[in-house]
């Protein structure tokens, strides 16, 4: 019976930056616990392949070229998705930048707007975009990725954890006025994942170690270990949580 929570049948799933990584991950576990997928990035080759990978699990899905930074871009998208399936009950906020990696001193402002309005004016857009869908569905789920560098801050990419602690405040925000909605709103705060928008947090040796020797496990994560916790807060098996994080870092933050 209480498995049965963890279940996604007939429910629609837009995950963005879902072309590899952690979002491709989380887009096929949606897809294995049953749901609808509609993945999101801006090059559209590599979200066809996961798109394919979808419906050979037997799933529905499409792909939607979109850069998640511009208003123009997220209208067309929902609009895209709602066309194909009637509906969006979960939104996994994925998409992400980090330019630059180097001291706070030396960003310029470009990279610093850049920074943002990927990662926090996109999720704010199109997380009001689907609220108004989920609003008139009665209820639905959205997992924003931060990042436990939103909650400690790391060296040299400091404009980053500026704005991931901004996705873990939007969490909250969102959590409390949309409640009244039905519609429940959580945050994952990955460590170091090893994937290629972080192959510099694991190549370069200084911030390998740094990782490795300070994270209980000793090693870094994989995008397919992200995937428990986004289930558990798509899926019913989460009814009474939201505004909340979930760190998944392998036990780098005490």
């Amino acid at each position: 019976m209480f498995l049965e929570k963890w279940s996604l049948k007939g429910q629609v799933a837009l995950v963005t930056g879902g072309s590899r990584g952690i979002g491709e991950a989380i887009a096929l576990g949606l897809a294995e616990a049953g749901a609808d997928v509609a993945i999101a990035s801006r090059k559209l080759p590599e979200l066809e392949n996961v798109a394919q990978e979808i419906r050979k699990l037997g799933r529905r899905s499409m792909a939607v070229s979109a850069n998640t930074g511009r208003s123009q871009d997220i209208a067309i998208l929902v609009q895209k998705v709602m066309a194909e399936f009637g509906r969006i009950d979960i939104l996994i906020n994925n998409a992400g930048t980090n330019p630059v990696l180097g001291p706070v001193l030396d960003e310029d402002e470009r990279a610093w707007d850049l920074t943002f309005n990927v990662n926090v004016k996109g999720y704010f857009l199109l997380a009001q975009a689907v609220c108004r869908i989920m609003k008139e569905q009665g209820g639905g789920k959205i997992v924003n990725l931060a990042s436990h560098a939103g909650i400690t801050p790391h060296p040299d990419i400091g404009v980053y954890s500026v704005t991931k602690a901004a996705i873990i405040m939007l969490t909250k925000v969102l959590a409390q006025e949309w409640g009244e909605y039905n519609i429940r709103v959580n945050s994952i705060a990955p460590g170091v994942i090893q994937t290629r928008f972080s192959t510099a947090l694991w190549t370069i040796p200084e911030y390998r170690q740094r990782t490795d020797d300070n994270t209980a496990l000793h090693r870094i994560g994989q995008p397919e270990e992200i995937v428990g916790a986004a289930l558990f807060l798509a899926s019913d098996a989460s009814s009474y949580i939201t505004g909340e994080t979930i760190v998944v870092d392998g036990g780098f933050l005490p």
